[in-house]
């Protein structure tokens, strides 16, 4: 079988459509739906059922599908070993990590980085969703928990801490709350968990703390990303709990309540036990390290 043929049908089995397919191999919408159509008439079945939503799998589709995933899985551990052949890392390295710790803290630093390894080119996936680093969606990730699976290699970076944070426009109109009690007179900023990761499930600390024994306080305003809560707070719309080295990015937000901090998330670099060797992550995962290293000592106020 083609095997561009098959990377059209692989395409489209995991995005569900015709032009989300196109969109990840960079072809058009009906160089794909072609290919398809010339696979199934060589294998004399149909492989998607039409449907005004997209494409569903028809059951030789999902055989086919089996097949496929373990050959592009293949194609990419093949492309990986190929490029750490090289004396010095170069190719491309894809990295994911949750959106707001990429945002705020980890593309700032990646100047240093492309300068010490100008031939290794990152794509930088943002996506509080897990990415399979198994089935290599992925070469390595950033992750605000701990790996479940027995073929990833871990190592852990640091401890996230939260507090609760607001902007002095809101403070100078609605008051500074001296205990949590008196947060139940304020605009709280909530993280809505529909959809979200479970370890992330718990960044509501805002609504929830000195409220044991009662329901969480109402959210006047909710948002499903953690970086949207600190833009939120810096314009002046509420209270909300968020990792102190996001506020740091905002020098003039001020901690609430400083004496009650909320969850901890311990964070990690995660990547596949079949790239051990991988001179792209190693450089990577040492200029993290590295970077990290040099925050904790400006934190402590050695020299860095």
């Amino acid at each position: 079988m083609d095997w561009d043929k098959l990377k059209s049908f692989h395409a489209a089995a995991e995005a569900g459509s015709l032009t989300a397919a196109g969109e990840r191999l960079g072809i058009s919408q009906s160089a794909v739906s072609r290919q398809i159509a010339a696979l199934e008439e060589h294998l004399g079945v149909s492989l998607f059922q039409r449907h005004a939503r997209g494409l569903v799998l028809t059951d030789a589709g999902h055989t086919l599908h089996r097949s496929t995933t373990h050959m592009a899985s293949a194609a990419a551990a093949a492309n990986s070993a190929l490029q750490d052949q090289q004396d010095t890392p170069q190719g491309e390295l894809v990295v994911t990590a949750p959106v707001a710790f990429g945002s705020t803290w980890l593309v700032p630093r990646l100047g240093a980085f492309t300068e010490a390894y100008p031939e290794l080119h990152l794509d930088l996936r943002l996506d509080d969703r897990e990415y399979d680093l198994l089935k290599l969606e992925a070469e390595c990730a950033i992750r605000l928990w701990a790996a479940d699976k027995a073929d990833l290699i871990q190592r852990k970076l640091a401890s996230v801490e939260t507090s609760l944070y607001a902007a002095p426009s809101y403070l100078e109109k609605h008051g500074t709350p001296e205990t949590p009690a008196d947060l139940d007179g304020h605009r709280i900023i909530g993280f809505r968990q529909d959809g979200a990761p479970s370890q992330m499930r718990v960044m509501n600390f805002a609504r929830q703390v000195g409220r044991d024994d009662l329901p969480p306080r109402d959210a006047s305003i909710q948002v499903n990303n953690v970086f949207a809560m600190l833009r939120a707070v810096e314009a002046g719309l509420g209270i909300a709990d968020v990792p102190d080295y996001m506020a740091a990015t905002v020098p003039e937000l001020i901690k609430i309540l400083p004496d009650y901090t909320g969850p901890g998330f311990d964070l990690y670099f995660i990547y596949p036990s079949d790239l051990r060797r991988s001179k792209r992550i190693a450089c990577f995962r040492d200029f993290l390290t590295g970077e990290i290293e040099a925050l904790r000592k400006s934190d402590r106020g050695d020299a860095r």
